[in-house]
């Protein structure tokens, strides 16, 4: 029935001849009422004319005239809101490339120079009212979508619609400009490599508001478009989708520099990180998209689950509880559910792990119309649009039915409210025999399943204008029924007819369960809610609890000191207050926990000079230079390879960018604190550095995708001739006083011209490193370290003069052709030239067993065992420009030590427990506990997993997690 008051706008002219306008007042008493969701009306009046709510109480007197529908029994809540939605627009479908080689440069002109920001972006000019779509969100109870084209890194504004099929677009969109959306996903309408990581992605948006704010000062000659509408867009809400928790926090944190505040689309996972979720401060938009269940019944297949995914199933149900008691602001969205049917499910499964009822209600009414900024939807107040539900009773109940769904006035029936619920089990007699009836469903869409003992009757079921009509199928017997429901019993009655005509009668009862209560009772308790603890990070081996500073005074140990005084015998080691304080014999100390270390050693925290663990992405290689770009925005917290590090003594990581442009990306160090978050590992004020590298990664011989500049060694020299002229140039301008485009890739290059940031090269053959060196003295730069440099026996010399260090393999050679002059004497040879020389890992499984690369120095150069320890302590800690705060055993020095049951570079040397900070990050009696802990919490989960399948529960097939080693040659 269309009751609209905009099928067409008043100053349109009519061909009717006579032009009327049809009565619109509606008057909805004794209700149930939700003006909001905590404020109720019982036995209330709706009333509602022209698409908006006029009166509303208790006590409101109705016009004349008014239809009136009395909804005694009945509850009537505001519509709900989706405000992160693609209705009405086409999903953008990937660019088909035309060539086999990568696509640099952008495809437009007028626009900005990435094709994957597009702000400029307007979906008013391609939104088609989709009346299927909206049909299942309105039976789904939701009067308001805020639709958008998810299409980029910038993907331009949003829509907000009504979900009004009787209506016109005229009407139905509520706003054109509603929001500027954005995500870390490139545009599936263009090919171009830039970005290739979630780095280059961030580093991309931070330019674009640089690049926006020069272009708003009038600064650049050229008209852009995207520049444009990015300003004209910063007034309107920011809704940025993320995928994981993790791009959540980093999200928040290009938003915060540049001070906007997004409002974000979260993943569901935002219950392992909750604390840092809470101190983004943002709203958020929340997805209910549970796991299914893991089918766990191949004990084989179920090898492949790791246990953050069994967690994840267990735990994700539980996600808006935790995100409600930790008074995060959000909302609900339908978004990246596969079917809108397991919407309600999933709501009514959270609610069940707690969530409060009222406050789910906030979440798809109030909150969405705050964060978008419409008082006039989300709520039954006066002057609201008239977008309403009418519900035979709580929304959130299983059982309850959608009747209607008022929006803008107009009603779209779900179940008629006048067919009676008929569900239930009945016993039904048909001819002198009786059978089983079940009857399940709301309203018109009830279905009825027929049994005869263990055995299923074929039947069909129809309820239709109260009349019920059956016909079963019973051993090729076919029977007919037609009949009604006498009295509120639910008891039926009817005519059977035979295939020959023949008339009986027919009658159904429903069943009366005994002892109902309990088994009630019984059921209540088979179905208590278990959700197993989360941890940090939320892994096997994560802290349920983050370890505290305490004061550990180390006993008669042999202490490893790195320094001058070299090794000590039955010497005691006292730290406090997260540092090294006092190193002697027959120490005291007041309080503090005492470790006998007797017979064992103790040493500072290896250093690892060259790694790529504890990072979600590891190269930028869409351009010879991603100087922009930064480790520190990726660093992983949640990357097991963390913990394997210290239980190996690795304590200090320099997590460098890969190699494959010849200007790679900047590095973070961190300090391995297992079970903090990515900001709290990285050091405070930490030296800056950034990855060059040379060969034949940067020069594309080893890559399939081998199109970009340089292709030879002669490029990659004039790569960085024009780059550090660029930068000269960039420099001068900036000092002298003018007008200058801040661009954060000369920014960095600018601090290599001034010191500020040191250069960690990727390096093999000798000529190469030669021409780098020259290229540095000519332009006016240092290197700081050459890294891999496999041959710098041959070169030593001259690093010598330039105070060059090198960190290398200890006997690493020929996976590759520039490597076939390595030789394992090469860190002993670079030692004896007077250069400082590490032994790095650049390979998760080495970097936890340096003290036996370094131990090889030993039998390839005769290294003394104190220097050759130095390699992996005390010389990394130089060469990173952080050897005053670790490297070795000191008084001053950050207290960074690890305890080992023999001598550190003896094969059958186990880590007993590695110390950060006065923090016991590892301890090998716990870890054993922790090993013991994590098998029985798979086997709980793995039981909870058989009882959700055996009780009808959808499944998944589990599969083998993708599982990368990064290193210099990893592309991504």
């Amino acid at each position: 029935m269309s009751i609209s008051y905009a099928n067409a706008q008043d100053y349109f002219p009519t061909d009717s001849g006579v032009k009327t306008t049809e009565g619109t007042t509606f008057a909805f008493i004794n209700a149930t009422i939700f003006v909001t969701h905590n404020e109720v009306i019982d036995k209330g009046t709706l009333l509602i004319k022209d698409g908006k709510v006029t009166r509303i109480g208790k006590s409101v007197k109705i016009p004349k005239g008014t239809k009136t529908i009395d909804l005694n029994g009945k509850t009537i809540y505001p519509s709900f809101i989706d405000i992160y939605s693609d209705f009405g627009l086409a999903k953008p479908s990937k660019q088909p490339s035309r060539s086999r080689t990568r696509q640099y440069e952008a495809t437009r002109e007028g626009y900005y120079w990435n094709d994957h920001i597009r702000p400029e972006t307007n979906p008013i000019t391609a939104f088609k009212f989709n009346a299927k779509q909206a049909k299942e969100l309105l039976e789904a109870g939701f009067g308001v979508v805020n639709t958008h084209y998810n299409d980029g890194i910038v993907q331009g504004n949003g829509l907000l619609i009504a979900l009004n099929p009787n209506s016109s677009d005229a009407y139905r969109i509520l706003d054109t400009k509603s929001a500027q959306y954005l995500s870390f996903n490139k545009s599936a309408k263009s090919n171009q490599a830039y970005p290739s990581s979630r780095m280059g992605a961030m580093a991309l948006l931070r330019q674009v508001f640089n690049d926006a704010d020069w272009y708003a000062k009038g600064n650049m000659k050229n008209k852009d478009l995207s520049l444009e509408a990015f300003n004209a867009n910063k007034k309107l809400l920011q809704i940025f989708e993320t995928n994981t928790v993790l791009d959540a926090l980093r999200a928040d944190k290009v938003g915060d520099e540049f001070g906007v505040q997004y409002t974000i689309v979260g993943s569901g996972e935002e219950f392992e990180r909750i604390n840092d979720i809470k101190a983004t401060n943002a709203n958020f938009i929340i997805p209910i998209n549970f796991s299914n269940v893991y089918d766990v019944s191949d004990p084989l297949l179920a090898q492949h689950i790791t246990l953050r995914d069994m967690r994840k199933w267990n735990q994700e149900p539980s996600n808006l509880s935790v995100l409600s008691k930790n008074g995060i602001n959000f909302a609900l969205t339908t978004h990246s559910l596969k079917s809108l049917s397991s919407f309600h499910k999933n709501l009514q499964k959270a609610i069940k792990y707690g969530f409060d009822k009222e406050k789910a209600l906030a979440a798809l009414t109030t909150i969405p119309a705050t964060i978008i900024g419409k008082s006039t939807v989300g709520n039954l107040k006066e002057g609201s649009y008239a977008n309403f539900i009418i519900t035979s009773g709580d929304i959130f109940d299983s059982k309850t039915t959608i009747y209607e769904n008022w929006v803008q006035g107009d009603k779209n029936v779900i179940n008629n409210m006048n067919i009676k619920d008929i569900t239930g089990n009945y016993m039904l007699y048909v001819n002198n025999t009786n059978y089983n009836l079940a009857i399940t469903g709301k309203g018109a869409k009830q279905t009825a399943t027929i049994t005869k003992g263990d055995k299923k009757i074929k039947s069909k079921f129809s309820y239709k204008d109260d009349w019920i009509s059956m016909t079963l199928n019973d051993d090729g017997r076919f029977t007919r029924l037609l009949g009604k429901i006498i009295n509120a019993s639910n008891v039926m009655q009817g005519d059977a007819f035979d295939t020959q005509g023949n008339k009986s009668n027919w009658s159904a009862s429903i069943k009366v369960r005994k002892n109902a209560k309990k088994k009630s009772t019984k059921k209540e308790k088979e179905e208590a809610i278990i959700v197993v603890p989360v941890s940090y990070p939320n892994i096997g081996f994560g802290n349920y609890v983050q370890p505290k500073a305490t004061t550990i005074l180390v006993k008669n140990v042999t202490v490893w000191t790195s320094e001058d005084e070299g090794i000590l015998e039955n010497t005691d080691v006292l730290l406090k207050d997260g540092k090294i304080t006092k190193i002697g014999k027959n120490l005291r100390a007041s309080g503090a926990t005492e470790i006998d270390g007797t017979g064992k050693h103790l040493t500072a925290g290896i250093v690892d000079e060259h790694s790529h663990i504890a990072a979600s992405s590891i190269n930028e290689g869409a351009q010879n230079s991603s100087a922009e770009v930064t480790i520190e925005d990726v660093i992983d917290p949640n990357d097991i390879n963390i913990y394997r590090n210290i239980s190996g003594g690795t304590t200090t990581s320099q997590i460098l960018h890969g190699s494959a442009n010849p200007i790679g990306g900047r590095s973070a160090i961190i300090k391995l604190k297992w079970g903090e978050n990515a900001e709290n590992m990285i050091y405070h004020n930490s030296p800056k550095f950034i990855k060059f590298a040379l060969g034949e990664n940067v020069k594309q011989s080893r890559s399939t995708n081998g199109t970009r500049f340089p292709q030879t060694r002669m490029g990659v020299e004039q790569v960085f001739t024009d780059y550090f002229t660029r930068a000269q140039e960039y420099d001068a301008l900036k000092k002298s006083g003018k007008p200058f485009r801040k661009d954060a890739e000369m920014e960095t290059l600018v601090e290599i011209l001034h010191g500020e940031r040191f250069i960690s090269c990727h390096s093999y053959v000798q000529s190469e490193i030669n021409m780098l060196m020259n290229v540095a003295d000519k332009m006016g730069f240092k290197i700081n370290t050459f890294t891999h440099i496999l041959e710098g026996y041959k070169v030593a010399d001259k690093m010598k003069v330039r105070g060059i260090g090198g960190s290398t393999f200890s006997d690493w050679w020929a996976y590759k052709y520039e490597v076939n002059d390595a030789i394992p004497y090469n860190a002993a040879i670079m030692h004896n030239a007077g250069i400082t020389v590490a032994i790095n890992s650049d390979d998760r499984e080495m970097s936890r067993r340096l003290n036996q690369e370094a131990a090889k120095t030993v039998k390839y150069g005769g290294m003394t065992e104190l220097e050759a320890w130095k390699m992996v302590t005390i010389n990394p800690a130089k060469l990173l420009h952080i050897d005053d705060k670790v490297g070795s055993i000191k008084v001053g020095k950050d207290a960074d030590v690890v305890l080992w049951s023999h001598h550190p570079m003896s094969i059958y040397a186990k880590v007993e427990k590695t110390i950060i900070d006065g923090k016991v990050f590892f301890d090998r009696i716990e870890d054993l506990k922790k090993r013991e802990a994590i098998k029985q919490e798979k086997s709980k989960l793995i039981n909870m997993m058989l009882q959700e399948k055996m009780s009808g529960g959808k499944t998944q097939i589990p599969t083998k997690r993708k599982d990368i080693n990064f290193h210099c040659d990893t592309e991504i």
